[in-house]
């Protein structure tokens, strides 16, 4: 996944998640985004994105999506593991 790893910085105990790196692929890095961009106007929003568009612009929201996405795909791959689609749901409808 090049240019997808999750990046990440630990000190002290405490571990910061950071965005998606800029090396590696940019055609997969777009992708993603362009992925996340089709969820956030196509499908139902999630309270996740409904309380980050409530804050944040709306192509932070994306990027944020994509890492999401990203890790979540990174996960999959590392761990060998089936996609757990009850753990991570991105049609959760929003209760308001």
């Amino acid at each position: 996944m090049g240019g997808l790893t999750p990046r990440q910085v630990s000190t002290g105990g405490k571990t910061q998640q950071l965005g998606i790196s800029k090396r590696g692929d940019s055609y997969l890095r777009t992708l993603h985004i362009a992925g996340a961009r089709a969820v956030i106007a196509k499908s139902q929003k999630t309270s996740w994105m409904q309380n980050l568009l409530q804050r944040r612009h709306c192509n932070v929201v994306v990027v944020a999506l994509a890492n999401k996405i990203a890790r979540t795909v990174w996960a999959v791959l590392a761990k060998g593991a089936v996609f757990d689609f009850v753990k991570w749901n991105p049609i959760e409808p929003v209760t308001a």
